[in-house]
C-alpha cells in the first residue's frame, strides 16, 4: 500500500484536522478489494467480484439529510421536509466530532477524483472514508484523474464519510444517529452513521443541482442518457426502480451515463459520473446482459446473498430489495467517450405506476411534459429508502426531489425552455403495473417496454394518423393503438383491466392525487403548465 506521503497532500489533510498516522491515498481498486477481504469487511463471489454488507442502512435516509442554512443558502434553498435546515454552529461541532473519530480509527482512505465529464463544468472532489470499500465506491462512481492532474489536484468539494460514527441526536441536532449534511459555504458533505454508499454520490449530486443552475445556467437532471448511431441523444428520467439504468443500457446505443447529467446552454448532455450504480434485484443475463456482464472484478456488490458455490443469488431479498452494484462505466462495452451527447431528440419520463392506470407509453404535449416533470409521479420501490417495505404511490418533483435544493419550478422552467429550443419528443412510460393495481395486476414486461421505447426512438409509433392513436379520457395524453412487438391490448390500460368501472375509479383516484399534489406548485406554474395535468376528476 502507498501511504499519503506527498507533502502538500499531508498539509491539505491537516487542514481538515486529520492527523491520523495511517492514511492511504489513491489506492488501486485491487488493493482496496484485498484490504476489504483481509479485514473481514467483505467476501468474494465466484467470479472475484467484491460483495459487502452496508449494515443497518441499505438505502438512503431522506429524513436524515440536511443542508446548512447560512448566508449562501438561506434565500435560495427550497426549505421544507426535503431540504431540512441545519445550524452552522451545530455543523461545526459535529464536524469536529467526526474528525476526532477519524483520527482514532485504524486507517483513513483518501480518493481524489472529479465529477462532470464536460471540461467546462468539471468539479474536483476529495472523498475521505473510514472503510476501504467506500473508497472503492468513489473510484467506481466518480471520474479518475490522470497522473499529471493528481500532482496539482485541488479539491473544490470534500466528502467525509464515517459510517462507524454515531451522532447523539439530542446533542448534535440530528434526528437520529445517522446523517448526511451539505455545507455549501465550506463545500463539505458530512456523512455518519450509515454505510450506504449511495449517500456519497447523492451528496455531490445535490451540490451540483444547486451550483449548475445558479452559476452555470445548466440544467442538472436525475436521468440516464444514451446516443444512437445517427448521433441522436435520448434522456431517461425516473426514480430508483423505474428502469433508468436498464433501459438506457442498450447494445444498439452508446451509454452516456445511468443516473446524473447536465444539459448545457449549447445543447450538450454530459455525465456527472464515471460509473454506474445499478439495482440488481432479479438481475438476469438474458434480460440485462450488459449490466450482468459488468459485474466482475472491480465492481462492488452491496447487500446480496451468495449461494453455496459463491455465485450471487440475485432473487434473494432477505437483506433488502435494494441490492446494488457499482462499477466503472468502462465495464460496459458500448459507451460514449467522452461521456457527452448532443442533438437531444427524445425524452422519456419513466414511472412505476402502482395504480396500474397510466398507459405503458404515451406522448406528451409541451404543457403536459412540464406538468409531469414538476409532478414526478412514480411508486417508491421497497428498500430504496429506509422504512419503505412495499411500493407506495409517490410524487417526487423533477423525478429527483430529494436531490433538488432549489424550488422545482426553477428546474421545470429550465426544462420547458430546453423543450422549446430543441423541439424534442417527450414520452411518459409506465414501467409499473398493468391489468390492475399493485397486488392485483402484473408488472409490465421488460421486453414490451423495450419495444415501445425502440419504436419511439425510430419513429414507428404511428401517431400521425387519427386511427392510430387514442386520447386518454382522464389524463389527456396521446396513447398509440399499435406498436411493433407489443400486443394491442397491452397498449390500452383500460382494456387490460377487463373491468371498466374499477379502472375508472382508480384513474380518477390517481388524477385527484395529481391535482392535490400540484397545489403546492400552482403559484409558480403558468396557466399553460397547469393545463397539462389531468382535466377530469371525481369528487
Amino acid at each position: 500500500m502507498n501511504t499519503l506521503n506527498i507533502k502538500n497532500k499531508e498539509t491539505s489533510l491537516r487542514n481538515y484536522g486529520i492527523i491520523n498516522d495511517n492514511i492511504f491515498y489513491q489506492l488501486h481498486p485491487d488493493q482496496l478489494h484485498q484490504i476489504t477481504l483481509e479485514k473481514g469487511l467483505g467476501v468474494e463471489t465466484s467470479n472475484r467480484t467484491l460483495a459487502v454488507n452496508t449494515g443497518e442502512f441499505t438505502g438512503r435516509s431522506p429524513k436524515d439529510r440536511f443542508i446548512v442554512k447560512d448566508e449562501t443558502t438561506k434565500d435560495r434553498i427550497w426549505w421544507g421536509s426535503i431540504n431540512i435546515p441545519f445550524e452552522t454552529e451545530k455543523f461545526d461541532k459535529l464536524y469536529n466530532k467526526v474528525i476526532d473519530y477519524l483520527n482514532n480509527v485504524n486507517e483513513v482512505y483518501v480518493r481524489d477524483c472529479y465529477a462532470c465529464s464536460h471540461e467546462d463544468y468539471r468539479t474536483n472532489i476529495r472523498v475521505i472514508s473510514e472503510y476501504p470499500w467506500s473508497n472503492m465506491f468513489a473510484f467506481n462512481m466518480f471520474i479518475v484523474p490522470n497522473e499529471n492532474e493528481i500532482q496539482n489536484f485541488k479539491p473544490e468539494w470534500t466528502v467525509i464519510n464515517a459510517p462507524g460514527f454515531m451522532a447523539n441526536a439530542e446533542l448534535d441536532g440530528t434526528r437520529q444517529h445517522n446523517f448526511a449534511i451539505l455545507n455549501f459555504t465550506k463545500k463539505v458533505v458530512l456523512i455518519g452513521g450509515t454505510g450506504y454508499t449511495g449517500e456519497i454520490k447523492k451528496g455531490i449530486f445535490s451540490a451540483l443541482n444547486f451550483i449548475l443552475p445558479v452559476e452555470k445556467n445548466t440544467l442538472p437532471m436525475h436521468c440516464s442518457a444514451n446516443v444512437g448511431n445517427a448521433g441522436d441523444t435520448a434522456i431517461f428520467f425516473g426514480l430508483s426502480g423505474t428502469g433508468k439504468t436498464t433501459l438506457s443500457t442498450d447494445p444498439n446505443r452508446k451509454l452516456i451515463g445511468d443516473d446524473e447529467h447536465g444539459w448545457t446552454k449549447d445543447n450538450s448532455v454530459f455525465n456527472f459520473e464515471g460509473g454506474c450504480y445499478a439495482k440488481v434485484i432479479n438481475l438476469s443475463k438474458e434480460n440485462e446482459p450488459e449490466i450482468y456482464g459488468a459485474i466482475k472484478k472491480g465492481a462492488l456488490l452491496e447487500n446480496v446473498i451468495l449461494n453455496n458455490d459463491r455465485s450471487v443469488n440475485f432473487g434473494d431479498t432477505s437483506i433488502t430489495q435494494n441490492t446494488r452494484v457499482s462499477y466503472p462505466i468502462q465495464h460496459i462495452e458500448n459507451i460514449m467517450q467522452p461521456s457527452i451527447g448532443k442533438n437531444v431528440k427524445n425524452i422519456f419520463f419513466l414511472t412505476a405506476d402502482a395504480f396500474g392506470v397510466l398507459p405503458p407509453i404515451s406522448k406528451l404535449t409541451p404543457s403536459q411534459a412540464a406538468y409531469h416533470f414538476i409532478s414526478g409521479y412514480t411508486a417508491k420501490v421497497a428498500g430504496t429508502e429506509a422504512g419503505v417495505v412495499e411500493p407506495e404511490p409517490s410524487f417526487s418533483a423533477c423525478f429527483g426531489a430529494p436531490f433538488m435544493p432549489l424550488h422545482p419550478a426553477e428546474y421545470g422552467k429550465m426544462l420547458s425552455q430546453k423543450m422549446i429550443e430543441t423541439g424534442v419528443n417527450v414520452w411518459l412510460v409506465n414501467t409499473g403495473w398493468t391489468g390492475g393495481p399493485y397486488g392485483i395486476g402484473t408488472r409490465m414486461k421488460l421486453k414490451y417496454t423495450r419495444a415501445m421505447i425502440n419504436a419511439a426512438l425510430n419513429g414507428e409509433l404511428g401517431l400521425y394518423s387519427y386511427d392510430k392513436y387514442h386520447i386518454h379520457s382522464v389524463f389527456g395524453v396521446v396513447q398509440p393503438r399499435e406498436c411493433p412487438g407489443v400486443p394491442s391490448s397491452i397498449l390500452s390500460p383500460r382494456t387490460n383491466w377487463n373491468n371498466d368501472n374499477a379502472y375508472y375509479r382508480a384513474a380518477f383516484k390517481l388524477s385527484n392525487a395529481f391535482r392535490e399534489n400540484f397545489k403546492k406548485f400552482e403559484a409558480h406554474a403558468s396557466e399553460e403548465i397547469r393545463r397539462g395535468g389531468p382535466q377530469r376528476f371525481a369528487d
